[in-house]
């Protein structure tokens, strides 16, 4: 990120995981950084914390997406931190996890996994619109889901194919602003919460050999992608879905 003018940037699920990362890199390039977060306060306010004991600027916001009202409650916190400043850049990281296969996934669960997956990024850009500078970035996180057959993931990739779609349609519609608009994929990326997940024996040696670069994806390796693309090198790519998961899943090895 370039300029005079610090940046400021919205990050939804900053607690934890990938969201933490992302957070704190964008607050390592100078933006100053709302961190959102929807029950984990604990989690929150650790990445403020190490946002400012690197020198950083945050300031948490709870809003529990998903649930009527989410994006309203979320925007009055960001709006009473940011004090009359605009919003630079949006990062839409928060997510429900697969709910499991057809004939598995409940009526609620698969309505649960649309209204924080696919609703809440939708109306949190609507939101943040009237906030953002010209030139400014929104960024949501999708999944390699989308590109595989998985079986097990079938409602979570149509929650990731939709905010893809989103994105592509919205960099047509903000272009004439300067805003860019687009989205992340990722692969298998081991974050604390999902350490057990991992444990599991073998599965993770598996998952490396499907993958080009031979590993497992960690938080600052997608963290690096959406600082790329929230800064100014990345003023000419918008309506794009950068992979990455380290070349997961492209085609035999051998």
């Amino acid at each position: 990120m370039t300029g005079s003018v610090r940046r400021t940037a919205l990050v939804t699920g900053a607690s934890r995981g990938i969201g933490q990362a992302i957070a704190t890199r964008l607050a390592a390039e100078g933006a100053m950084v709302i961190v959102h977060f929807g029950t984990d306060e604990g989690g929150a306010a650790a990445t403020v914390e190490r946002i400012e004991r690197a020198g950083g600027s945050a300031f948490a916001v709870g809003a529990e997406l998903g649930r009527d009202g989410d994006v309203e409650r979320l925007f009055t916190g960001v709006e009473a931190g940011l004090a009359g400043r605009p919003l630079d850049i949006v990062v839409n990281n928060a997510a429900a996890a697969p709910a499991g296969p057809l004939g598995a996934t409940t009526r609620a669960e698969f309505d649960h996994l649309f209204a924080v997956n696919v609703r809440a990024p939708y109306f949190i850009i609507e939101q943040a619109l009237p906030l953002m500078r010209e030139g400014g970035r929104i960024i949501t996180i999708s999944s390699v889901a989308t590109r595989m057959a998985n079986p097990a993931q079938t409602s979570f990739a149509m929650t990731k194919a939709a905010v893809e779609t989103m994105s592509r349609t919205l960099a047509n519609q903000l272009g004439a602003r300067g805003i860019t608009v687009n989205a992340v994929a990722p692969g298998a990326t081991r974050t604390p919460t999902n350490e057990a997940v991992f444990d599991v024996p073998g599965l993770a040696e598996q998952i490396a050999g499907m993958t080009a670069l031979d590993r497992l994806g960690g938080p600052g390796d997608v963290a690096d992608v959406v600082a790329f693309l929230a800064s100014d090198a990345a003023r000419w790519v918008t309506g794009q879905v950068i992979d990455a998961s380290g070349g997961l899943f492209l085609g035999p090895r051998v």
